[in-house]
């Protein structure tokens, strides 16, 4: 008990975002550490936690696959972490991964935690890379829901965040007969063609994009879809015939009362193409299998382990905006504790 500190900061919502987060969206607390646990209980010290762009859908109050944080509650993240104080089969020094939010230390029921085994040259901070949430929402995106086949064309927008580099490096090894990406910025097209392995790769800022796309990608059979809005609506001109459009998500409206409204909409019925949203949640019992196949695709180097790593508990409003103006490549996560700064 020694060295456990009597306080922890921690972050909670303190008013409801309309548009992007902030300053005022959340208000940093000082708060005791519980010292006494229930028997069911254990103390863990966050050490990272891992941000995503869901999470300012969990700041709205609307109705969706789970309910929002509330008003004064701690910011909902996943975690990982070490037991300072342990139960009944967890002890002291054990990682382990839970959904331990935005703070230094998180009390929680062993039941809704699990260990971490870390393999030889491994880092705590491969829980969030090729086997976590966004390595799995690629992994059903491209092979449940697009069904990607050989010798297909595939266009991923966001393809320089976490789930997008994936989804297109799965596409790659699924025997895509092009594999395309979009993001903004040179530096994102770099990383696309060096490190994911892409085909082609598109910078949507640039102006004349959407005529290169045309010339040279010609039409689509799968988008992986992050970002919603104006690419769709742009993609969607380009489907071809039986086309599966995947809506991962939408990046591009969750900060806006008034979405880019999709015109092209009725290409869907001209080329009996699909669009499709889903959560990697719906295929949780086929986890096992999945992550069973990522972690050999990541142990052979065909997947992409790119972070984008910030440092300290204060750092955690800046790093989730950071997500939405694009000043991450890869995968977003917070070393919280100062024991965590040995991770990388």
């Amino acid at each position: 008990m020694s060295n456990i500190p009597n306080e922890q900061t921690r972050w909670v919502l303190a008013e409801r975002p309309v548009a992007e987060p902030t300053d005022a969206t959340f208000r940093k607390e000082t708060v005791p550490i519980p010292h006494s646990l229930a028997d069911d209980e254990v103390l863990v010290r966050v050490d990272i936690t891992s941000l995503e762009a869901a999470m300012r859908g969990w700041l709205t109050d609307f109705r969706s696959y789970r309910a929002p944080v509330q008003i004064g509650e701690v910011m909902r993240s996943a975690g990982v972490g070490e037991v300072v104080k342990g139960g009944k089969t967890l002890k002291v020094g054990d990682l382990v991964s839970g959904g331990f939010g935005w703070q230094e230390y998180a009390v929680v029921k062993e039941s809704a935690v699990q260990k971490v085994d870390i393999p030889p040259g491994g880092s705590p901070i491969d829980e969030f890379g090729a086997t976590g949430t966004n390595g799995l929402a690629a992994y059903f995106g491209i092979t449940t829901v697009g069904q990607l086949k050989p010798g297909e064309t595939l266009v991923v927008s966001g393809a320089a965040g976490a789930t997008g580099s994936f989804a297109a490096a799965i596409g790659k090894i699924k025997g895509a007969g092009k594999v395309v990406g979009i993001a903004g910025g040179p530096d994102k097209v770099k990383f696309l063609k060096e490190e994911v392995g892409v085909d082609l790769a598109y910078d949507y800022k640039s102006a004349d994009w959407k005529e290169k796309f045309i010339e040279e990608v010609g039409l689509v059979d799968v988008f992986f879809d992050n970002v919603g809005g104006e690419i769709l609506d742009f993609v969607l001109s380009r489907i071809r015939r039986f086309a599966r459009i995947v809506e991962s998500g939408a990046i591009s409206t969750y900060n806006t009362s008034e979405p880019y409204g999709i015109k092209n909409y009725p290409q869907l019925t001209k080329f009996s193409a699909t669009l499709q949203g889903y959560i990697f949640l719906d295929y949780a019992s086929e986890f096992p299998a999945a992550k069973k196949e990522l972690a050999q695709w990541a142990a052979e180097g065909k997947l992409p382990r790119k972070f984008h790593i910030v440092d300290g508990v204060d750092a955690l409003p800046k790093a989730l905006g950071d997500i939405f103006s694009g000043a991450n490549t890869g995968k977003t996560v917070v070393r919280v504790s100062k024991e965590a700064l040995r991770f990388n």
